[in-house]
């Protein structure tokens, strides 16, 4: 039994944050999870960088990395989940964990560009807080 999907509503209904950028860093699709992680609107985010959620100490590596991805068209978090620091719309500080993949130009396998990268995104604040607690913690034992 065949049954037909509408996999934008999907994606756009998903409980974890949903957002694709193009091969510069700007967003172009933004979901209604990626808004409750962060605070900013569908309208807000699109069209916008992706330094919008990346905080300032953070962004020199990110951008390193990310044209570095796009350059070569492979990354080696391709399968693993990242854990890194960002920002929500009012400023304060989150963590999120994320996994991305890689998408690419129709065309011939070895020579398909990368146009832009999609991350599907969990807001890890509280396992954070709750670590970083446990180790202090254990340090003034």
């Amino acid at each position: 039994m065949h049954t037909q999907f509408d996999f934008q509503q999907i994606v756009q209904d998903l409980g974890d944050g949903v957002i694709v950028c193009d091969a510069a860093g700007v967003i172009v699709f933004w979901n209604t999870a990626a808004t409750r992680i962060f605070g900013f609107t569908q309208e807000e985010a699109l069209g916008r960088s992706l330094d919008l959620i990346i905080p300032s100490r953070h962004q020199q590596r990110h951008w390193d990395g990310f044209h570095r991805t796009v350059a070569t068209g492979s990354t080696r978090y391709g399968g693993e989940l990242l854990r890194v620091p960002a920002l929500h719309k009012e400023g304060r500080p989150l963590s999120i964990a994320f996994t991305v993949a890689l998408l690419h130009a129709p065309g011939t396998v070895e020579n398909r560009p990368v146009t832009g990268i999609a991350a599907v995104i969990r807001d890890d604040t509280e396992r954070w807080k709750a670590e970083r607690a446990a180790r202090a913690d254990l340090s003034s034992s």
